[in-house]
């Protein structure tokens, strides 16, 4: 790099090479690493929070009712006529919504 500068005639200062890289970064922080940490703190948040009967949607599109609560698993009901229940870990989760009352069902 400094044989670029010598054929141009031209010397670089230091902070005119970090002062890109730096605003580069910060851009970098705001768009795409605060967002995710956010996005991750609020999906733990909402596992951690996981109630009996509250309907859960994991990460391989399974659908179901939450049934049992442990520390590192749940178990949920999947088919209401035959009675299919998955035990899932708590992990696999991506999605927990209150359950809905009958008359929202309605």
């Amino acid at each position: 790099m400094d044989f670029l500068m010598q054929a141009t005639g031209k010397q670089g200062n230091f902070m005119t090479l970090i002062v890109p890289f730096a605003l580069m970064f910060a851009i970098l922080y705001l768009l795409i690493i605060r967002p995710q940490r956010r996005k991750q703190k609020h999906l733990q948040e909402m596992i951690a929070n996981v109630r009996k009967h509250d309907n859960v949607v994991t990460m391989g599109g399974v659908h179901g009712v939450v049934i049992s609560v442990k520390e590192k698993e749940i178990i949920v009901r999947v088919d209401d006529n035959k009675d299919v229940k998955l035990k899932i870990d708590k992990s696999a989760v991506t999605s927990v919504s209150a359950p809905r009352s009958e008359k929202e069902e309605d």
